[in-house]
């Protein structure tokens, strides 16, 4: 516990030391809430019976379609690391797919996906889909082939089938590479919900501040922000723990050092 701490104290005190800054420089040159306002003063502008409430509800349809889109961004990115594993040729065809799929500039793809699926969640969901499956399928690819060639030409001499080698041998070894770029998502999938909230759609953080700011709400705006800042904190903090909980039999220091995407 005492190494936790002594590990966790001093992002805490650069935090507040920074919040006291900008505290001190906004009275001290009185400065205009319109342009920064002072963390107290968007504190109680968040805490206002008018604002809290509704922010509230935004939050909670931001996190809503980010847990969506990343849980069925990470099956999808693993499902199909898995197929072009075992497929043989599969790779090769599918290489120039998956860089094609990061190449398209989400700007463009935000209004085809409005203009196909509606102003509904279908189109938010799906682009975090596409924003998390790559680094997932990429680690997971990575962990897959970049197991022990001894063991897996022992499992072969003794009769394994291709099946057996991979659900013993090659899918535990891809779990901790799975899972770096599982972190990687979980940190890219609340900025690219809040981004999708942003160009349509009625609700989320991301509506929220863009209303906010067409009203000069700055107040507002940093509210919403750092509400964004503490999800993603949290996002990848959740998915490391999770890690740490499933991952046992790899060493400590392994687990920090990364793997492939994660490094």
């Amino acid at each position: 516990m005492g190494n936790k701490w002594m590990r966790g104290w001093p992002p805490l005190a650069v935090i507040a030391l920074c919040a006291a800054a900008w505290e001190a420089a906004v009275r001290l040159f009185a400065i205009e809430p319109y342009i920064l306002p002072s963390p107290s003063a968007i504190v109680r502008e968040a805490m206002q019976p008018n604002v809290w409430p509704r922010l509230e509800m935004h939050t909670l349809a931001t996190v809503w379609r980010t847990l969506t889109g990343l849980a069925l961004g990470v099956l999808a990115g693993t499902l199909l690391a898995a197929v072009i594993h075992l497929v043989p040729g599969a790779r090769r065809a599918a290489a120039p797919l998956l860089v094609l799929s990061q190449t398209v500039p989400y700007i463009v793809l935000v209004p085809l996906l409005l203009i196909w699926l509606g102003f509904g969640d279908e189109p938010k969901i799906v682009l975090i889909m596409l924003v998390c499956f790559f680094p997932v399928t990429v680690a997971m690819l990575t962990g897959l082939r970049e197991c022990d060639p001894a063991l897996r030409g022992y499992l072969a001499m003794i009769g394994a089938d291709r099946w057996t080698i991979f659900a013993k041998l090659e899918l535990p070894n891809a779990v901790p590479y799975l899972f770096s770029g599982f972190r990687i998502a979980a940190a890219y999938s609340v900025t690219t919900t809040v981004a999708a909230e942003w160009f349509g759609g009625g609700s989320g953080l991301g509506y929220y501040i863009k209303l906010s700011y067409s009203g000069f709400q700055t107040g507002r705006v940093f509210a919403g922000t750092i509400i964004i800042i503490a999800f993603s904190m949290l996002m990848f903090g959740l998915a490391a723990l999770i890690e740490r909980l499933v991952v046992r039999w790899k060493p400590e220091a392994e687990r920090r050092g990364g793997h492939g995407a994660g490094a």
